[in-house]
Order: C-alpha cells, then structure tokens, then sequence
C-alpha cells in the first residue's frame, strides 16, 4: 500500500524518491487526495533536504505530465525563452516576435509580477482588448499563423503547479532549488518545445542576488529540460540595474514597440535580446554559428518584420490595429507625470534597482497582495543608468503617478535609489550577460 507520509519521511530523513513515488504524490496533489498539509510537508522536506538530479528530472516529468501535454506539426522549431524576473525586464515582448520572424515558432505562456518583479501577462493587459487566456484552440492557432503568441498558464497545463506553488507561497518553501526548476519547467516542458533559453537574473533586483546562486538555477534547469529532451541554453544576466528605461505596465509596452520599430533607448537590453535570440536559433538549427545568428536577427529587426509579428500577434489576440503606430493613442496614461532631478550634480554610481521595483509597485503597477488590481498606467520613464551623468537638465527619471501626492512621495524613494559621485567607477558596469 503506497503512503503519502512514508514518501515525506524518505524525502524528511535525506533518501533518495522513486520516480513512481514522485509521479504518485503528483497525483495526489492534482486529484486533492493529498491534503495541504501533506504537500507542504513535502515542500519543506525538499527544500532542507534537497533532491538528486534523478530526483529533480522526474518531479519536474510527473508535474509536466499532470495535464495536457501540446504536441505541434509545425515547419519550423518550437522555440521558447523563461527569465526569473526583474525590474524593466520586458525582453519578452521583444524577443518572441523576433524569433517568429527569424523562422521559430514561439508558445510562450508567461506570468504574472511576483513581489518586486514585474510580470509580463501584466504588462500585455494594458494593451487595450489583449486576451492573455484565449483557450487552447486559439493559442494554438495564433502560433501557427503569426508565429508567436504570449499568453497566460491555461488550467489544463501542469495542473499540479498551480497548487504546490500556492502551498510554497504560504510555507517559506519558494527558494527550493529542485521545486522551483520544477515549476518552471513543468508548464515550459508541457508546451511541447524544441529549444528553450533561459534568463537567469542575478544581482540586487533579482531573485537569485548572487551569482553563485545563479549558477546553480541555470545548472539545474539545463540539465533536467535536456534529461526531458529539450535543447536548452541558459544565460546568467545582470540585475544590479534595470535592464529597460521603463519599469510600469504600459510605459515597457511603449518601450517594447519603439525597441522592435529600431529606437534602441536600453543598450542592455537590447544586448540580451540579441544574445538570448541568437543562442536560440543556433540550438534550433537555424544558425550554424554565431555570426549568421546575429546576421539573421539583425535582417528581422532592421526590416521591421520583428515589429509586424508584435503587431499582428496583438491583433489576433484582440488587441488594436493601431498599436505599433499610434500607441499612446491605446495604452494607458497616467493623470500626473513628474521629472525628478538628482539632489547633486554627478555620474550615477550605483542604482538600487529592487527599491525601483517597489516603488512602482507602491504607486499601483504591482500588487502588494494577490488580489491587488494593477494600475496599468504608473510607472518609472527615462531612468538614468550607471555611469551616466544626471544634474539639473538630465533627470534620474520621470515619475508616472495617478495623483500629486502619489508622485510626491515617489520623488523622494526616486532620489533615494540613486547614489551619485564625481568619480568614473561606474562608467563601465559589469556585462551584462555574465556567464552562459
């Protein structure tokens, strides 16, 4: 007779699981003959504990295989890219039209901004009409005619995420290494992909702060999504600043579009788009070698065929047709727009890039809780990076605020993030993409 509790005493006392073991608890979690406190006994077992690499491979199959897995018939690869989160981190919007007009297919099933981070589901539904849940039938088709489509986690895919992440949520188990490379990758994996890229975030607006930790993210999900089949690369990125100018729903929408139309306004974040879109169509055959990579990313993008497949994506999914050329004309703007001024003249020497975040979620761009609606409108403009000289005609930003007292008070948490000095430090931050 198969006991949930022996499997948490295993996994409690440091033995290793059977794969028939795990593929039963995940039953258990999906069908609700587990009870919570069962899974989040398990969760706080697997995060002292930890798992083996056999363990974390058939976690991550059992999770993938508890709902719908897609299968495609396509001409060319199902190709699709995760990032960890961080602050101005719109590389998605960018990056999956793109490889649809390089040949890829992209099902990119996305998420929601989780504390200080912003979310990229978020971000689409300040496009007025952007259905991020249009049911199975139409994402599938929508990536067959355009390409690519970006949308939220439907219920029949890896149905036992949803709940153990909820559990994790409330439980202190979210950090869990094997969980959270379980997570990911059961909703990627049940997306029926060829290739994924992986943007693992490093650096004090991130989640992993350190590289080592990094490290050690990128190494497991490589290792289990190539055990599961899938041709995978992982790049390990900065976060010590925003990768965008923008941090708030609608302004990184903007920023996106005027990205893909050819105004580069980020140099860093146009360097990860390239380099995630680059190792991606290597990995699907669509590029020998790096140079003709960069040459075929650079034809989409300077030919605006990148900026057409964002553009009919929107549409297809319900949103305008006006959005790539008229977009203020669409998104959302706030009421209250501020420039905020450094309180002495000077090269920015350091930015605190997760007080950013927070700060556009103290203004309404993020939830403080759950059930928080988003103000898709507020949010950070034009910020200054490192190494940048701000003094009273170059502002560290422009505060968008859905009142003056609102944008008062953000002012000063602006002012606050910045540290400026006369010295030339920080003129040349660490890369960007530090380690593959």
């Amino acid at each position: 007779m198969w006991l949930a509790q022996e499997v948490i005493r295993q996994k409690r006392d440091g033995l290793e699981l059977s794969a028939e073991d795990l593929q039963r608890f995940v039953r258990g979690i999906v069908d609700d003959s587990l009870s919570e406190g069962q899974i989040a006994a398990f969760a706080m077992a697997t995060l002292l504990r930890g798992m083996t690499a056999a363990e974390r491979t058939a976690l991550t199959l059992a999770m993938r295989d508890s709902g719908q897995v897609l299968h495609w018939d396509l001409p060319g690869p199902v190709v699709d890219k995760h990032s960890t989160g961080g602050v101005g981190d719109l590389t998605s919007l960018v990056l999956a039209p793109l490889l649809a007009a390089c040949g890829c297919h992209v099902p990119m099933i996305s998420g929601r901004g989780l504390g200080h981070t912003g979310g990229t589901l978020d971000k689409l539904e300040s496009i007025p009409g952007y259905r991020i849940r249009p049911g199975l039938a139409r994402f599938r088709q929508v990536v067959a005619e355009v390409g690519c489509a970006i949308v939220g986690p439907d219920a029949e895919l890896a149905p036992a995420d949803r709940r153990l992440y909820a559990i994790r949520d409330v439980t202190a188990t979210v950090e869990s290494l094997d969980l959270i490379t379980a997570s990911i990758l059961a909703k990627k994996l049940a997306a029926g992909l060829d290739v994924l890229v992986m943007d693992v975030k490093t650096g004090g607006g991130a989640f992993m702060a350190t590289e080592a930790d990094a490290l050690r993210l990128a190494d497991s999900i490589v290792q289990v999504a190539e055990a599961a089949g899938v041709r995978t690369r992982a790049l390990v990125t900065d976060m010590d600043q925003p990768l965008a100018r923008s941090a708030g729903n609608a302004l990184e929408v903007e920023e996106a579009i005027a990205l893909l139309a050819g105004e580069v306004r980020s140099e860093r974040l146009w360097q990860v788009v390239q380099t995630l879109a680059e190792e991606a169509l290597q990995l699907a055959g669509l590029a020998d070698d790096p140079a003709t990579a960069r040459r075929l990313v650079l034809e989409a993008w300077r030919s605006g065929a990148a900026l057409q497949r964002f553009v009919a994506m929107s549409q297809a999914l319900g949103g305008p047709a006006d959005l790539a050329t008229q977009p203020w004309q669409q998104l959302p703007r706030a009421p209250v727009v501020r420039a905020v001024y450094p309180l002495t003249s000077g090269l920015v020497q350091r930015v605190d890039t997760r007080a950013l975040g927070l700060l556009v979620v103290r203004l309404g761009g993020g939830r403080q809780r759950p059930e928080d609606a988003i103000d898709p409108a507020v949010g950070l403009a034009n910020l200054a990076l490192a190494g940048e000289q701000v003094d009273e005609t170059r502002p560290l930003g422009l505060i968008h605020a859905r009142d003056a007292a609102s944008a008062e008070q953000a002012a000063a948490a602006l002012q606050a993030a910045y540290t400026i000095g006369e010295g030339r430090s920080a003129a040349s931050p660490e890369p960007v993409v530090a380690r593959r």
